[in-house]
């Protein structure tokens, strides 16, 4: 797990939609699982999760009918119970998610992220809206991927969340690499 760590504006978000292939860079070379993002084949697309700031419109689904549709555009995807249960959304499961908090919406978001198995996970600032105990829930979750093998690059502002989860931190600011 490596975190990025900054202040608003520092180019966090920036930063990983390059490494996503949702923007392209200015200058320099990018490579992620060996692969230009910006020019990268659909398969790569299916070896990696993403987990936006925002979270989007999920419609009038449930969250089982969204994981259940978005586990078809993977080879390997994950069980429908089992990233309901990783992500603490049981309960929450039939529910429209219109009607979810915005702490089950983020749920949510990173479920969608985990669905396909991804050998790279992208996370940007996946628990603001968490209150703390769905914070150290999301973080054995976390620990869990990682021990089966998933590399994990997230952004956040919380110290203590970079310090428990991250092996390596960076520090950017004004767009640069400074720590």
């Amino acid at each position: 797990t490596y975190a990025l760590l900054g202040p608003n504006g520092a180019g966090k978000s920036t930063t990983i939609e390059i490494l996503e292939g949702y923007r392209g860079v200015t200058s320099g070379e990018v490579a992620v699982l060996g692969q230009d993002p910006a020019r990268a084949p659909r398969s790569w697309r299916a070896r990696i999760g993403i987990v936006s700031q925002q979270t989007g419109d999920m419609g009038p689904f449930t969250p089982r009918e969204l994981i259940a549709h978005f586990r078809t555009s993977y080879p390997n995807p994950r069980e429908v119970d089992e990233v309901l249960e990783l992500v603490g959304l049981t309960e929450h499961a039939n529910r429209r998610a219109s009607k979810l908090s915005g702490g089950q919406q983020r749920r949510l978001d990173v479920a969608l992220g985990i669905v396909g198995r991804p050998e790279l996970l992208f996370l940007d600032e996946p628990t603001t809206g968490f209150d703390p105990d769905a914070r150290r829930q999301f973080w054995g979750m976390l620990g869990q991927l990682s021990g089966e093998g998933t590399a994990i690059v997230l952004t956040t502002h919380y110290l203590d969340e970079a310090a428990k989860l991250a092996d390596r931190v960076g520090v950017i600011t004004g767009g640069v690499l400074v720590a």
